[in-house]
C-alpha cells in the first residue's frame, strides 16, 4: 500500500470511529445497525482488518452518511481568497461545494428606506449575521432589529431591505442560488437602501 493509500485507510478508520462516537453508539450498536459482527467492526476501526468496499457502503449507510463523504479527503485548494469590491466596501466568496451559494461581507452605513416601493422581493432565501453594530431588517410591514452576533434568516419573496441603526454596521450574508439570481435580475449591485448591499453578489 502506497503512503497516500495508507493515509486514506487510516483516515477512513478514524472517521468511522468518530462518527460512531458522535452518535453515542457502542461498537455493539453500530455493528447491529450495519449487520456485521462486533469483532469485525472492532478490527476495522483498529486497522486489523482490510477495508472492503461492500462493508464501507454498509457502514456509511448505518452512520447516515455516504461512501463519498466517508472516503473524502481535503482538496489542495482549501483556502479561498475573497473577491474585493473596494468601491463598495464589500468582499465576496463563492462556496465551492455549492456554486450557487454566495457569501458576502458588507459594511452598511445608511438606514433602510422609508418607502416600501424601494424594497425588493424575489425567489430564494437569505441568511445574515451582524458582525458589528446594529442592522435593521425590513420584511414587508415588519421591522426587525438585529444586534451584533445575532442572525436572521428569511424568504426573499417577502419585500425586504437592510440598513444600519445608530451608526455603521457590518454583516455577513449568505445567499442561495435563487436569492443571488434575484439580486442580479433586479439589475443592479445596489440593495434596497440604494447602496451596494449584503445581498448583492457581483459576478
Amino acid at each position: 500500500m502506497t503512503p497516500p493509500d495508507a493515509e486514506l485507510d487510516s483516515l477512513v478508520r478514524k472517521r468511522i470511529r468518530a462518527l460512531r462516537v458522535a452518535q453515542g453508539w457502542s461498537l455493539e450498536e453500530l455493528a447491529a445497525r450495519a449487520h456485521v459482527s462486533q469483532s469485525t467492526l472492532s478490527r476495522i476501526e483498529n486497522g486489523q482488518r482490510r477495508l472492503a468496499l461492500d462493508q464501507l457502503v454498509t457502514l456509511a449507510r448505518a452512520l447516515d452518511t455516504s461512501l463519498d463523504q466517508l472516503v473524502e479527503t481535503a482538496p489542495d485548494d482549501v483556502v479561498t481568497s475573497p473577491q474585493i469590491d473596494s468601491a463598495h466596501g464589500s468582499m465576496r466568496w463563492h462556496v465551492k461545494a455549492d456554486p450557487g451559494m454566495t457569501v458576502v461581507r458588507r459594511r452598511i452605513t445608511e438606514p433602510p428606506p422609508d418607502s416600501p416601493s424601494r424594497m425588493r422581493a424575489h425567489p430564494g432565501r437569505e441568511w445574515l449575521v451582524v458582525l458589528s453594530g446594529t442592522a435593521l431588517l425590513m420584511l414587508g410591514h415588519r421591522r426587525f432589529r438585529v444586534e451584533t452576533d445575532h442572525a436572521a434568516e428569511f424568504p426573499t419573496m417577502l419585500p425586504h431591505a437592510i440598513g444600519a441603526e445608530g451608526g455603521p454596521c457590518e454583516i455577513l450574508g449568505i445567499f442561495d442560488r435563487d436569492a443571488r439570481r434575484g439580486h442580479q435580475r433586479d439589475g443592479a449591485d445596489a440593495d434596497a437602501t440604494g447602496n451596494s448591499g449584503p445581498g448583492v453578489p457581483r459576478t
